[in-house]
């Protein structure tokens, strides 16, 4: 089923002051993808890859602030080259014997003109850091929400 068009940021505003989407969110790690897009080491060629094991879950409390955790197993990194997949989950790069898993935690989503930013913090091995990024928001029916971005 596909999403309906992405909502403006006054109906996101609207839809989480009205309490419609209170209540407890858990995500569907079978139509969800995290994704790792960036620049290999000398920046020559992009390197991209798939996280094969997320879970994840939220709650937007009546009061329309939002909350939540999304969870992503490093070892199941899947760049379809499997020395390069080594490398990323050794000591050298993601160290998943140490750190099993990226978390990004959702402090809040804000609206503002046009656009929907989901704000949190980024955990990868041993360091945390503020990170926010644009999403588009879109209502399959009363149970379900898309996030894209």
């Amino acid at each position: 089923m596909a999403a309906s068009d992405p909502l403006s940021s006054p109906a996101v505003q609207t839809l989480l002051n009205e309490t419609s989407l209170t209540g407890n969110w858990v995500l569907d790690s079978s139509r969800s993808k995290v994704e790792l897009n960036t620049r290999h080491t000398w920046g020559l060629r992009p390197v991209q890859g798939v996280f094969r094991e997320i879970s994840g879950m939220g709650t937007v409390s009546a009061a329309g602030e939002v909350s939540g955790t999304l969870k992503v197993a490093a070892a199941s990194i899947d760049t379809k080259n499997n020395q390069r997949d080594k490398d990323l989950r050794s000591p050298r790069f993601f160290d998943v014997s140490r750190y099993p898993d990226i978390t990004f935690t959702v402090d809040r989503i804000t609206t503002g003109g046009d656009g929907v930013a989901v704000n949190g913090k980024l955990t990868v091995r041993d360091r945390t850091r503020p990170l926010g990024f644009p999403v588009r928001l879109s209502v399959l029916g009363v149970n379900e929400v898309v996030l894209d971005g």
